[in-house]
């Protein structure tokens, strides 16, 4: 590990005397935005449907596709969240695990490409737990775009955005559910049980048992070139930068190399978790995630509860500005196209970024891991950014620290002004919560690019060597230099994976069906196995 590390800052440090100065830093920024300007108008390219409303064609394809996946699985992200709180729990882990044709006499087949039935210690194939998968899934979506972005969206779209917002999370858990148990069934197992998942292998495989071989194999090239680009920018410079920049602001450091400090510091924190691989990840993120989010919703809550009688006022406000728009941001529409980009762009439902992380479950059946993530755009958007808002909207009922209809720029401070006003220095906590987010969506998404990686230049400890020195040197460079028109290039490569990912799971939707009815006769063979011995036990008695 100490030998990894000391070539990686051997590497990095040459790299920051050069990329520090203003100048250098100016001319990379310019220069990314000379070459890739194209690219980043292409994907954010908005669709002007009046003089006053224009729509980014990637939200439209991202919405459009969560509302098909809604309804052609019958309401999935209604229907099956019981089902998912249960799984989580291991209610059905033995039957995930030893199938429950082995368990309780299903004579239905489990059969499924590249779904193994037997691994070392009679487990299912897979490296982590339902749970491990959720928030390691989780840990790269919760964070700035709870607390920054849902200001941001309000200053914008008024209170009213926070109903779309909810809408976006609502109708993303019927696409988190389609592409995850891609993941699952098309994921390849290592001899060494290692799980290399994501959309690569569900576009390569599934499209080509559909006969559309060649189709599958460029979209998966497309989505794995972007992939590796967005776990360079917006998974990582961008979280090390906004890390470092509330860290210096906490502690008032003004030297020029405060920013390259932190990053080394960041970045050999991230060294320690990312070179074990996802398994350590998870085992990270699995304590990361419920602690910081639990803190979070925790301070909420007590704001909330402090502010009791104003709640209905606020769902009133929201309600309200949902449908009329309050005569800000352009009206209805305007209000609307707001909470659902910032909704959509949170949890990454449609994104295929998910999909990756929980291929790596230990299950037989690919279907229970779709409908654990499930669980993620609820716990990111419908849960975390609403509180976000209500506690905005309540606290600023006044119109103290935030003017409805123009836009802000910096959304932390806005969030931290809304939590100080009811509890004295929580920007402290919040600030700490900030870098904890950015640590865990950097060791996710660093997992995320590797995934891509391997797919490109092949599987193996030197493959992996070198993704990972790499995103090491960009976490330092992130965290040191004015990023500019180089996080808007990987931000358009983040939203771009939509686009070859939402094509393939839309064509391998009927497999995705199969899938759910396989593992729901599973669950129900194992509740008349249950009940059946209950039957027995009473006639004995």
């Amino acid at each position: 590990m100490k030998k990894y590390l000391l070539t990686t800052f051997a590497i990095v440090l040459p790299l920051l005397n050069f990329a520090q100065e203003a100048t250098t830093s100016e001319k990379i920024d310019a220069a990314f935005k000379e070459y890739t300007g194209w690219f980043v108008e292409g994907i954010f390219y908005e669709i002007p449907f009046s003089d006053t409303y224009q729509i980014p064609w990637v939200l439209i394809v991202l919405i459009g596709g969560a509302i098909f996946f809604t309804i052609y699985f019958k309401f999935i992200n209604v229907t099956g969240f019981r089902t998912a709180i249960k799984v989580v729990q291991g209610k059905y882990e033995d039957i995930e695990k030893h199938g429950a044709d082995t368990l309780y006499g299903d004579s239905t087949p489990n059969e499924g490409e590249n779904i193994i039935e037997t691994i070392r210690d009679e487990g299912a194939d897979g490296e982590v737990s339902h749970f491990q998968a959720l928030t390691a899934a989780l840990s790269a979506t919760v964070g700035l775009g709870n607390i920054a972005g849902v200001a941001v969206a309000l200053s914008i779209g008024g209170p009213g955005a926070t109903f779309w917002m909810i809408v976006a999370g609502l109708l993303g858990m019927a696409s988190k559910f389609a592409e995850c148990t891609l993941g699952v069934k098309y994921r390849d197992v290592g001899e060494d049980g290692t799980v290399y998942g994501g959309p690569m292998y569900y576009l390569t495989k599934g499209l080509k048992s559909k006969g559309m071989g060649g189709f599958g194999k460029v979209l998966a090239v497309v989505f794995a070139i972007f992939v590796i680009g967005g776990s360079f920018g917006g998974g990582n410079m961008f979280q090390a930068n906004q890390a470092a920049a509330q860290f210096t602001k906490l502690f008032n450091f003004e030297s020029d190399n405060a920013g390259m400090y932190f990053g080394l510091v960041m970045a050999a924190l991230v060294a320690v978790v990312i070179i074990g691989g996802i398994k350590r990840i998870a085992s990270v993120t699995e304590k990361i995630v419920p602690f910081m989010a639990g803190i979070y919703v925790l301070a909420a809550l007590i704001i909330l509860g402090a502010n009791f009688t104003l709640i209905d006022d606020a769902f009133a406000l929201i309600f309200e500005g949902a449908f009329s728009g309050l005569g800000i941001a352009g009206g209805l529409v305007g209000v609307m196209i707001q909470g659902i980009r910032r909704g959509a762009f949170s949890n990454e439902a449609g994104v295929g970024s998910a999909a990756i992380a929980h291929s790596a479950v230990r299950t037989k059946y690919p279907a229970s891991e779709g409908i654990v993530a499930l669980l993620e755009p609820f716990v990111d958007t419908v849960v975390i950014c609403t509180m976000t808002a209500l506690v905005i909207v309540i606290t600023n009922f006044d119109g103290s620290f935030m003017e409805y209809g123009v836009e802000i720029k910096e959304g932390v401070e806005i969030t931290a002004t809304a939590f100080d006003s009811v509890i004295p220095h929580f920007s402290i906590v919040l600030t700490i919560a900030v870098i904890l987010f950015a640590f865990s969506t950097m060791i996710s998404w660093s997992y995320y690019g590797m995934q891509g990686w391997v797919f490109l230049f092949g599987k193996g400890k030197v493959s992996d060597l070198a993704y990972k020195i790499l995103f090491l040197i960009f976490v330092v460079i992130g965290a040191s230099i004015s990023l500019g028109a180089v996080i808007d290039f990987s931000d358009a490569m983040i939203f771009a994976m939509v686009v070859p990912n939402i094509i393939g799971v839309v064509l391998l939707s009927p497999i995705i069906r199969n899938e759910l009815k396989k593992y729901y006769k599973a669950i129900n063979v194992k509740k008349e196995a249950i009940e059946e011995g209950a039957d027995d036990l009473n006639e004995v008695l």
